[in-house]
């Protein structure tokens, strides 16, 4: 099986509204449905901010498997100016390296525009915190120490210098 991997442009909101609803409840279950989706994806890939940015991945039958977002963190937690705002691939084709491929072009895009870290906010409890860790990612604590499922790369450049091939 083949993937590519490309910018996500305005032709794809309904592709990418179906993909978050299934990659969504695969990963937490429930979730909006593709109606509200279409919407979201709408406004977000109709805008026009050079600093927030869309990648999918597509299989060799052209049907998109994965995305991710990357957007400019709004500050709340110091240090860290980009945000891999979300990040989605479908079970069935976990093991590619498609997730570490959209970690990397992500923080790639925000380097090239100047932003040299990045976080993102997840769930605690997920099992793909262990890919992010494997990552090089940092667990980011709460002020009182307690972690809630945010992590963060402090330095893209060390970050891709892990990218193989």
């Amino acid at each position: 099986m083949t993937f590519i991997l490309r910018e996500a442009t305005a032709r794809d909101v309904a592709a990418l509204a179906a993909l978050h609803v299934d990659t969504f409840r695969e990963t937490h279950g429930g979730g909006p449905g593709v109606s509200v989706r279409e919407q979201q994806w709408q406004r977000i890939l109709g805008a026009t901010g050079v600093t927030d940015f869309t990648f999918a991945v597509e299989d060799d039958s052209h049907q998109l498997v994965a995305f991710a977002r990357g957007t400019l963190h709004d500050g709340g937690v110091p240090g860290y100016q980009g945000e891999l705002n979300k990040i989605y691939v479908l079970r069935r084709v976990h093991g590619h390296g498609l997730g570490r491929a959209l970690v990397y072009q992500v923080a790639d895009r925000f380097l090239t525009q100047g932003v040299k870290s990045m976080l993102l906010f997840g769930d605690a409890s997920s099992p793909s915190n262990g890919f992010y860790e494997h990552l090089g990612a940092v667990r980011l604590l709460s002020p009182e120490g307690d972690f809630h499922g945010a992590y963060g790369w402090p330095d893209l450049g060390e970050l891709l210098t892990r990218r193989v091939g």
